[in-house]
């Protein structure tokens, strides 16, 4: 029998070998998944209005198919941190790309007026903003997308949520790099290595909170006379994900409803705040929440906005005291947990936010910047990047006094390391460019200065709803053109994962290009 160059018969038959590539596995895997809540909305929409079934068991017929072909077809590989960036930012793209799928076949946007070049933008920005979290929405019609379709979509931005925590607890703290390093620095709050020895416990931990989480808000919102159980669902999903989407045009102002508003602001709240906190007090860890410094400082932001907004909007904007707690306290926790919810009952109503005096507006962008805390489903600066910048501003004034001085940075108990502090700089440096950048693009492509700060602010921190035209009463088709669109979904999947894994995430590819 002939032997090969290699040393294998020539009759011996070729066995299949499944490529080794973490990024491709990860990214099998997440698209499967992906495509199992386009077959369970199939389901809801086959039960209901009967109008997306089809088209939503296409798209998880193709969606699935690539997935599962990239899961069966790969394996792990030789990971190093560079794979690791570039498994999580090119699958959160690929998400992206596939979570467009079922809108475009359903014809979400199939409204006059837009064109085909049009449905693939909106299809896109949908996608980028429920899978970011964000809840910036396109949509012109809700009446368009069945029951089903809206529930995948609120199903997206919760898949978007805790894989964002997920990165954060469970990835980068094993690679040794990036923002876990920061709930290291703080004491006795959690560490920043992981909650078990095991990342894929960890991981498994912060999902069963996160779902615990998510079915009881479930339950509290079904027990309000007037919230139907699919809207109990569709807002616990977007509620524990602080992603702020809702079935409904007017969001939660179609409810009219102290009661749910109250829910809901207890629900982003919870969702704002450290899931390892969470869970180690579900493991009867008690008083981590009052010993840990960005918790603390996060609820004081939120009440002390809440408090000011409150008596400027009854000293001002001619509301009375009620509605203007109610008013204040409902939009400073919606933006200040980066969810996005809105209660304006109507354009101009008392919860229509741009209607609001200037003074105002700048406590709601000034929220819109910092977000709520590491480890949470938020998104922007975090609180506990802000306490460190504030804290090195403060020692730089005082070594113009004392030069050789040494004055640490402390969180609670423990020192924050000088690597961190560079790094939090460093971020904040990038963030800065990074919304300069974006308000020259989205002038440049015809938008209104108010307009593109609040957008592109937005859609870096993941809030939702923007400043002037892209009010909580607007959507972003008539906002913004459709090159504008692109780049506020661009920039909203670089706010998701955060400046610096965002940007290695190309380290990967140009390494393997050179190494050819």
């Amino acid at each position: 029998m002939n032997a090969g160059r290699n040393g294998r018969s020539v009759n011996e038959p070729v066995r299949w070998k499944p490529i080794a590539s973490t990024p491709l596995r990860v990214m099998g895997i997440a698209l499967t998944a992906v495509a199992a809540s386009m077959l369970l909305s199939s389901v809801i929409e086959l039960a209901s209005t009967n109008r997306d079934t089809g088209m939503l068991l296409v798209s998880s017929v193709i969606v699935g198919g690539v997935g599962g072909s990239l899961w069966v077809g790969t394996t792990v590989g030789r990971t190093q941190p560079r794979d690791t960036f570039a498994a999580v930012g090119w699958t959160w793209v690929a998400v992206t790309v596939a979570g467009a799928v079922p809108y475009l076949l359903c014809g979400s946007f199939d409204v006059p007026g837009i064109d085909w070049s049009g449905k693939i933008v909106n299809s896109v920005f949908e996608s980028a903003s429920g899978f970011s979290c964000t809840g910036s929405t396109a949509l012109i019609d809700f009446s368009v997308p069945g029951r089903g379709l809206m529930m995948y979509r609120q199903m997206t931005q919760w898949f978007g949520g805790m894989g964002v925590v997920v990165l954060a607890v469970a990835v980068l703290p094993f690679l040794g790099v990036g923002g876990l390093d920061l709930i290291a620095a703080e004491a006795p709050g959690p560490s920043g290595d992981r909650l078990t020895p095991r990342i894929s416990d960890t991981a498994k931990y912060l999902w069963f909170t996160y779902a615990l989480l998510t079915m009881l808000i479930v339950v509290v919102l079904a027990i309000i006379p007037g919230v139907p159980i699919y809207d109990a669902f569709a807002l616990a999903f977007t509620a524990s994900s602080t992603g702020g989407f809702s079935p409904s045009a007017e969001s939660i102002g179609v409810f009219d409803s102290w009661l749910v508003e109250g829910v809901l602001c207890a629900a982003m709240i919870i969702g704002g705040a450290n899931f390892a906190l969470h869970w180690r007090t579900l493991n009867r860890e008690f008083g981590l929440y009052r010993r840990d410094s960005e918790f603390r400082a996060y609820i004081a932001i939120l009440a002390s906005c809440t408090v000011v907004a409150s008596g400027l909007l009854w000293l001002n904007n001619g509301f009375d005291f009620a509605t203007s707690v109610r008013m204040a306290s409902f939009n400073v926790i919606s933006l200040g947990t980066s969810s996005g919810y809105g209660n304006a009952t109507t354009p101009g109503s008392a919860g229509d936010f741009v209607t609001w005096i200037p003074s105002v507006q700048m406590i709601l962008l000034f929220l819109m910047v910092v977000g709520a805390c590491t480890g949470s489903t938020s998104g922007a600066v975090k609180v506990t990047r802000l306490q460190i910048l504030t804290k090195h501003s403060v020692r730089s004034v005082r070594r113009t006094q004392s030069p050789h001085a040494v004055i640490p940075i402390r969180l609670g108990a423990r020192a924050v390391p000088e690597g961190v502090v560079a790094r939090i700089s460093s971020f904040f440096l990038v963030y800065l460019l990074l919304v300069i950048a974006g308000v020259i693009a989205i002038t440049a492509l015809g938008s209104g200065l108010l307009e593109a700060v609040g957008a592109v602010v937005g859609s870096l921190g993941n809030m939702g709803p923007a400043l002037g035209e892209a009010g909580p009463t607007a959507n972003f088709t008539d906002a913004f053109s459709e090159p504008a669109r692109l780049v506020l979904a661009l920039l909203m999947v670089i706010g998701r994962l955060e400046l610096f894994p965002m940007l290695l995430m190309f380290a990967a590819p140009i390494r393997a290009v050179r190494d050819l």
